[in-house]
């Protein structure tokens, strides 16, 4: 392991000068700073990280909060991750994930600790319990989602109330009046999500104001709970000719019960998903859907943080305008 004596040797300097570089505590005459960070470069010489962080007052790291729970569609949340993390270390950091629900005990843990110099937090609820004690320490932080009180905070999200406006006016304008929308699990509206609350929301709103009837089953998204919602649906509404579908593991299901039912996509019902693209191009059927850009989330959740640690930017709302690309699963509603 090449050694910080070992880059000063190599660059005819002491060891001291070699630390002033690093840190930037002292002005060092250019000449000798990009000798020293020529000989860095050549020898491969990586600082110590607790000898850094206790120069500089930083880790370097990023805590990125992202409970993974049955309930939800890891895949798309493990993309996000990805994303935050490729991204980071184009920033130079680091990621630390935080895997489990522990809510609260989390939050403590990383800013009691100095474990991260700053933190996203993923799964988002309206009223997040996670919330009061990092708008408390201070610390550095990005929501990757939207709460119902965002002062004081960064957020990051699709704008999922106008996704769900935007699935109503497309069925609508095809002549559509009776639709049922397929949720998340039961546990997510428990939870009150924020990006599931705030989908019906938007489609709500809307389909009431173009005269659309909605009736919302949420469903775990195996092929029995499917089984069981698609049949109380026709049961309660028979003359449903739209399906709204935010729940990734429900889409093969639901396409796979309405084939049974001899209902044929679209002639008699139209799909319509709110989903990451690969799932609505790699179905059996290529959905119309609202795509969530996870990578786009991540990319801006990241640089708007390392703008906060820089102190180059104050607390602000993006929210991405979403798009409805319409392919085969959705036509004119039945006569």
């Amino acid at each position: 392991m090449v050694t910080l004596a070992d880059v000063a040797q190599h660059a005819g300097v002491s060891a001291s000068t070699v630390s002033y570089v690093l840190s930037g505590k002292r002005t060092i005459s250019e000449v000798t700073k990009q000798r020293v960070e020529r000989s860095i470069k050549e020898l491969g010489y990586h600082p110590n990280a607790g000898a850094r962080a206790l120069a500089s007052s930083r880790s370097n790291i990023i805590a990125l909060m992202m409970p993974l729970r049955t309930d939800m569609y890891v895949p798309v949340m493990m993309e996000i991750a990805i994303a935050v993390a490729t991204n980071a270390r184009e920033h130079g950091f680091d990621v630390l994930m935080l895997t489990g629900e522990e809510g609260p005990s989390a939050v403590r843990r990383v800013v009691g600790s100095g474990l991260a110099d700053a933190v996203i937090l993923m799964d988002v609820e309206l009223e997040d319990a996670r919330l009061p004690l990092l708008r408390e320490s201070g610390r550095p932080a990005v929501l990757i989602g939207l709460p119902a009180q965002t002062a004081g905070f960064t957020c990051v999200d699709l704008d999922f109330a106008a996704a769900g406006s935007l699935c109503a006016e497309h069925l609508a304008g095809l002549g559509h009046r009776e639709i049922a929308v397929i949720g998340e699990a039961p546990a997510v509206y428990e939870r009150k999500t924020g990006f599931a609350e705030r989908t019906m929301d938007g489609l709500r709103s809307r389909a009431r104001q173009l005269g659309l009837r909605v009736l919302h089953r949420p469903c775990e998204g195996t092929y029995a709970a499917m089984a069981s919602a698609v049949g109380q649906i026709f049961t309660e509404r028979p003359d449903v000719t739209g399906f709204v579908v935010q729940n990734e593991q429900a889409v093969e299901p639901l396409l796979s019960l309405l084939r049974q039912s001899r209902r044929a996509v679209p002639e008699d019902v139209s799909v319509v998903a709110v989903c990451p693209e690969h799932v609505a191009l790699q179905g059996s059927v290529r959905l119309t859907s609202v795509t969530i850009p996870a990578r786009e989330m991540a990319r801006r959740a990241v640089d708007h943080l390392i703008a906060k640690i820089d102190g180059r930017a104050d607390d602000e709302v993006v929210l991405l305008e979403p798009q409805l690309a319409a392919r085969a699963s959705s036509g004119p509603a039945p006569v």
